[in-house]
């Protein structure tokens, strides 16, 4: 059984609590439709960009906005790596809109780790754990500087790493779990290759589990990148796994991790606040009562519309437009009939 040993110091719960506190906000506030297309299709680019990036992948932010853009058939390896994420990214987050919350499985992390290493590696290492020993080298230093366990031992330490964040996520803060997730992950490297970025996809899901509604909206993996060398310091560990797997304090990680987690949201709150106060998103008055009517009656027509306001028709036509173009409301019904409700 994985029993992780970890401390709730001052600081990590600071951190739990001022994460709450973000998450609230958000989720309590409406934004429109083109405003959050827009900071999805964005956190899709950095996150595509940060998580490659911090794998040694040499591609600028700028190029990589431009091949997610483009999206052309021929391609080089580096290349194959940020749409691979980018593809990995928009499948997990279909799968957490259609199957909320997602529950971590084998099949589910072997799936996410094909999506990522399509065509980067033989068919046989895409869809089970690793065969063979490996060895994680510090290029820095220019020698091997940690030993994983070993193969046979890899499907019984993930089985019991699954079992974990499944079976905690009401005992334990789901913070902590992702947190745990994801070190633990590291430390077992399942695959040969492509391990970093396969566990921060996992980890985007279990924060998603928390109720982090705009979870899609931001990029943790923006903060590793930051710093790599701070990022590696903290997920990664140092000697031969046997040596040092019931040694390991789970703390300092969980205490930057979740202090990513902060500085990210804290980033996308001030954007989103920024956004949302330009002309072309912000409501006024007559618009706030037309949103609160359908929210009090279910539904409203331009009749109705017209004692709420005195706006003429034509300038009537221009507030339903509005609303249609930044998918807030949803027009039903046709001609005199028309009606429209909450989209």
């Amino acid at each position: 059984m994985f029993t992780p040993t970890y401390a709730i110091t001052p600081k990590l719960l600071a951190n739990i609590k001022k994460i709450s506190s973000l998450v609230t906000q958000l989720n309590s506030r409406t934004y429109p439709y083109v405003v959050l297309h827009k900071f999805e299709r964005e956190a899709r680019n950095l996150s595509a960009h940060a998580s490659t990036s911090i794998e040694g992948n040499p591609l600028p932010l700028t190029d990589v906005k431009v091949l997610l853009k483009s999206q052309p058939e021929h391609i080089r390896d580096t290349e194959r790596e940020v749409l691979n994420y980018n593809s990995a990214l928009v499948w997990l987050d279909k799968e957490l809109k259609e199957s909320f919350p997602l529950s971590v499985t084998h099949a589910v992390i072997h799936k996410i780790h094909s999506l990522v290493m399509d065509n980067l590696m033989s068919e046989a290492q895409l869809h089970g754990y690793r065969n063979d020993p490996i060895f994680v080298n510090n290029p820095r230093e220019g020698k091997t500087v940690y030993w994983p366990p070993d193969q046979q031992d890899v499907k019984k330490l993930m089985e019991e790493l699954i079992q974990f964040a499944n079976n905690n996520q009401k005992e334990i803060d789901p913070l902590l779990v992702s947190g745990i997730f994801h070190k633990q992950f590291v430390i077992i490297h399942p695959y040969i290759d492509g391990n970093g970025r396969t566990v921060r996809l996992v980890t985007k899901a279990l924060l998603a589990s928390m109720g982090l509604n705009t979870f899609n909206l931001f990029s943790f993996e923006n903060y590793y990148n930051n710093n790599v060398t701070k990022y590696f310091e903290f997920v990664g560990e140092r000697g031969n796994y046997y040596d040092i797997a019931d040694s390991i304090d789970f703390t300092p990680w969980l205490v930057y991790f979740t202090g990513g987690i902060i500085d990210e949201l804290l980033r996308v709150s001030k954007e989103l606040e920024n956004e949302g106060a330009s002309p072309q998103t912000t409501l006024s008055d007559y618009e706030k009562k037309m949103l609160t009517y359908i929210d009090e009656h279910g539904f409203i027509t331009d009749a109705l519309y017209s004692t709420l306001t005195k706006r003429a028709k034509a300038t009537r036509n221009i507030d339903f437009k509005k609303l249609l173009s930044l998918k807030t409301i949803r027009r039903e019904g046709k001609g005199k009939a028309t009606y429209y409700k909450r989209a």
